[in-house]
């Protein structure tokens, strides 16, 4: 797809929230998110599919591919494409109390305004500081868990046991944790971790066919702990809402003495869904203020590359599908002379003009 005007613009965002002519557009955080949409339409022009990380009815976590249209809800270089960024999902608002949370990526039908897809985005580094002194096949990379996010995924469990029938189901598959009273005392909670994660688990294996992507997660990769891109350096992995349940549930459930960020994460999963079949909604914003446990509330968790590398695994981390040499063919028109180096990724294409020669 060329770039007739000749104008600082991404791959194939014909129609988009964000005016790529101005330079705040390619600042800190904005760019994080718009460019891993083009890297995605880039990918779809060239018949490439991003990798997509799910589970099977065992929970375990394999690897498939997803065709980006599907991903998305419509062929990303379609006139009717509208790439709605930092924006409102107004499909799970319905599950949810208090103020509208924003999502990373919105995609619209520009001609009948339909909603289509909601997805979070998490540009990141390959490899990271735990995995960078290691072999290149044990590389991974951080990823780190927003408190929406975790909304987000109990609003899409919701959406798929929003009958009658459907969320009677629901609340069967709760009802195996005993009656808890008080919600935000750790000791009170702690005993029953390991039926609380069953349950959560078992609701896993039952809407496991209908599983949904949550999370787009670019990988750019450097040559170990140098600023210096790999000539291969770009792929995409998408995380189903499933699958990023599986990142918590990994930590040990049994006989556990104090409960960390994943352990809390599959509790407010949990009391989300509770409440979603007591009072047809939860407050989310209440639940993560009171249900703490002595952890701060910045982050839900952060996955370190020694332990994301187990899901991310694959040849695709080892040879990434897109050179560096084609970046110039997802930043059109200039736009790299209006990055800003606020973070990694931004730095590193500031500080690699060759590959725009």
């Amino acid at each position: 797809m060329e770039n007739k005007e000749n104008k600082p613009g991404l791959f194939g965002q014909k129609h988009s929230s964000r005016d790529y002519t101005r330079a705040e557009c390619w600042g800190k955080n904005q760019f994080n998110s718009s460019f891993p949409a083009s890297l995605v339409a880039y990918m779809y022009s060239r018949g490439i599919k991003p990798v997509y990380i799910k589970t099977d009815k065992a929970n375990k976590v394999i690897h498939t591919t997803i065709e980006s249209k599907n991903l998305l809800g419509i062929d990303p270089l379609s006139d009717e494409a509208y790439y709605n960024y930092e924006a409102g999902f107004s499909p799970y608002e319905k599950f949810y109390q208090g103020e509208r949370e924003k999502i990373d990526l919105v995609m619209l039908n520009h001609k009948t305004n339909e909603i289509l897809s909601g997805l979070e985005v998490k540009l990141t580094a390959l490899p990271d500081n735990t995995t960078k002194t290691q072999p290149e096949s044990q590389w991974g990379t951080e990823i780190v868990m927003r408190p929406p996010t975790i909304c987000f995924l109990a609003c899409s469990i919701c959406a798929n046991y929003e009958t009658l029938e459907g969320k009677e189901r629901l609340r069967k598959m709760l009802r195996n944790v005993p009656q808890i009273n008080h919600w935000e005392e750790i000791d009170e909670v702690l005993p029953h971790y390991t039926k609380i994660l069953n349950s959560i688990l078992a609701i896993s294996t039952d809407m496991c066919s209908k599983q949904k992507p949550l999370i787009i997660q670019p990988i750019w990769k450097t040559e170990g702990n140098k600023m210096r891109l790999k000539d291969d350096c770009l792929d995409v992995f998408i995380w189903s809402n499933l699958s990023i349940i599986q990142m918590c549930s990994t930590e040990e459930a049994t006989n556990i003495r104090r409960l960390n960020r994943f352990h809390r994460t599959i509790i407010w999963i949990y009391k989300m869904l509770l409440d979603y079949v007591t009072y047809d909604t939860f407050d989310y914003k209440r639940i993560i203020r009171l249900q703490s446990y002595n952890l701060t509330n910045d982050k839900a968790f952060a996955l370190p590359g020694t332990k994301s590398h187990t899901f991310l695994n694959s040849s695709e981390i080892v040879k990434p599908r897109i050179s560096k040499y084609e970046i110039k063919n997802i930043i059109l028109g200039g736009g790299q002379d209006l990055l800003s180096p606020e973070r990694r990724f931004d730095a590193v294409l500031v500080n690699s003009p060759d590959i725009f020669d």
